[in-house]
């Protein structure tokens, strides 16, 4: 008897769950959002939730660790790093946030941002894998912006690390601001204040 020839492209029920909780609870919120809506929007059956899932909250923490490795893909991959000087580098990727802000207000807002302002308290885990992803994201940014004092403003008393946390504040606040007043321009606006801000900073 012949195998069944697998398709490489199908879906486990993990990654539909992960997918469906991403979409969910960027529109939802992480309390709003229950295992059956869930198993609903993935196809799934609540038996195969709990074969991949101990628990919601087991969700939550794959979700948010899912987000950060998607992500960090993402933002690895995109164009303002071909750029030489690194003050360059930083303001594409300012740049390229604004870029990104399209389609409906779930669809851009930060999954990890979104359920952190839940679960910071009550969920632990949760909230520890969003720490992760947020401070990691902003890890990264360092680099740039330790160069780029380097050559800009080597007497400045702030230091790069305080700095790449500032523009994850920033850009997550203008997502709230959105949100809150359902309007993308107001985090168009935020963002291209950072920017501005970030060049006077530097001086250029």
């Amino acid at each position: 008897m012949a195998r069944p020839i697998s398709n490489p492209d199908k879906k486990s029920s993990r990654e539909l769950l992960l997918e469906a909780a991403t979409k969910l609870i960027r529109s939802k919120g992480y309390t709003s959002t229950t295992v059956d809506d869930l198993c609903e929007a993935a196809g799934v059956s609540k038996g195969t939730f709990f074969h991949n899932f101990t628990s919601k909250e087991d969700l939550g923490v794959a979700a948010a660790n899912r987000w950060a490795q998607v992500t960090s893909e993402f933002f690895r991959l995109a164009p303002y790093h071909l750029n030489k000087d690194p003050l360059d580098r930083i303001l594409g990727y300012v740049r390229f946030r604004k870029e990104i802000l399209n389609g409906e207000l779930p669809e851009f807002t930060c999954l990890v941002g979104t359920m952190i302002q839940e679960v910071y308290q009550s969920h632990p885990e949760i909230n520890k894998a969003c720490f992760n992803s947020i401070f990691g994201h902003a890890e990264v940014l360092e680099s740039d912006l330790s160069e780029a004092k380097k050559l800009y403003s080597p007497k400045a008393s702030w230091t790069s690390s305080s700095l790449a946390l500032h523009t994850q504040a920033v850009i997550q606040g203008s997502f709230i601001l959105a949100k809150a007043s359902g309007d993308i321009r107001t985090a168009a606006e935020s963002i291209d204040h950072l920017e501005n801000y970030l060049r006077l900073l530097f001086k250029s």
